[in-house]
């Protein structure tokens, strides 16, 4: 077996859920992908909608060149179905395995688009996630608008304090069926979290976004520790992507007291950062 290329993206938790103003907000943490292509077919487990399948008929009806038999091999540190872009960030790396062993040298713009087409193929995503698609790529949160091309999609930008502690509230698998319909009848909720990312608190949005969510999903035990969060010393607190996971916000210094509480409740616990850099774009072999 002889590896042939190599991609990575990071996970990225929720600043504004796209579905509730047809606009979307997302940040990357420090949890990585790493998506190797092989010279032979191999077994992908969890790939349960077939992402890596759609990823490859996309890139090849594009025209562009790959190995005429190849297999995948999928290193991940990110939760599945928890809200934390898993599919985003395997389709990003496993884009850029492919653009680094066929010497294709598209952009990350390209990348993101095929991304998006590849999660609407598969079913694994309504809107194609653009947001998270880019937070995937890179350091800092984008708001965007995902009825354009990438290129044109940034309508603002900009980067959190890389020194605050993100802690990951994990709470076992999703069990409401998302109704998009729930998310719009709740789109005076999800204004306030743009009013605070327009004005520069992308944090506040976080909390304003999750109670939008937990209310779209009627999930009143994410707002119950989101509260608890906050009164334990969190910054901002709130559900991620459509859930179930939560993301807590909190200076370093009281990022384990806070963890410790919430092991208490019984949830599982995973303490990161946001991202600080660009994520390894490709390796050849």
């Amino acid at each position: 077996m002889r590896e042939l290329g190599m991609g990575n993206a990071n996970a990225a938790i929720s600043v504004l859920h796209c579905l509730g103003l047809r606009k979307g907000c997302s940040i990357g943490i420090e949890l990585e992908t790493k998506v190797t292509i092989i010279d032979q077919d191999q077994e992908v487990t969890n790939d349960h909608h077939n992402l890596l399948g759609a990823i490859l008929d996309c890139w090849r009806s594009r025209g562009l060149p790959s190995p005429s038999e190849l297999g995948w091999r999928v290193e991940s540190e990110i939760p599945i179905g928890q809200g934390l872009k898993s599919s985003s960030a395997v389709a990003c790396a496993a884009l850029r395995a492919l653009n680094s062993c066929s010497f294709a040298g598209i952009s990350d713009d390209e990348i993101a688009d095929l991304a998006v087409s590849a999660q609407k193929m598969a079913k694994c995503s309504i809107t194609g996630s653009l947001d998270d698609v880019l937070a995937s790529m890179g350091p800092g949160w984008k708001l965007i608008d995902p009825s354009q091309k990438s290129s044109k999609s940034i309508i603002m930008e900009g980067k959190l304090d890389s020194n605050l502690s993100v802690i990951i509230c994990l709470r076992g698998k999703r069990k409401l069926q998302i109704s998009p319909e729930s998310f719009s009848q709740e789109s005076f909720l999800f204004e306030r979290a743009l009013d605070s990312i327009l004005q520069g608190s992308p944090l506040e949005a976080i909390s304003s976004n999750g109670l939008a969510v937990a209310a779209s999903t009627k999930d009143y035990e994410a707002m119950r520790i989101s509260n608890l969060s906050i009164a334990s010393g969190a910054i901002s607190s709130g559900i991620s992507g459509s859930g179930p996971s939560i993301a807590v916000i909190c200076f370093e210094d009281d990022a384990d007291e806070i963890s410790s509480n919430l092991s208490n409740l019984g949830l599982d616990v995973i303490k990161t950062k946001f991202s600080r850099s660009e994520a390894i774009l490709e390796g050849h072999f």
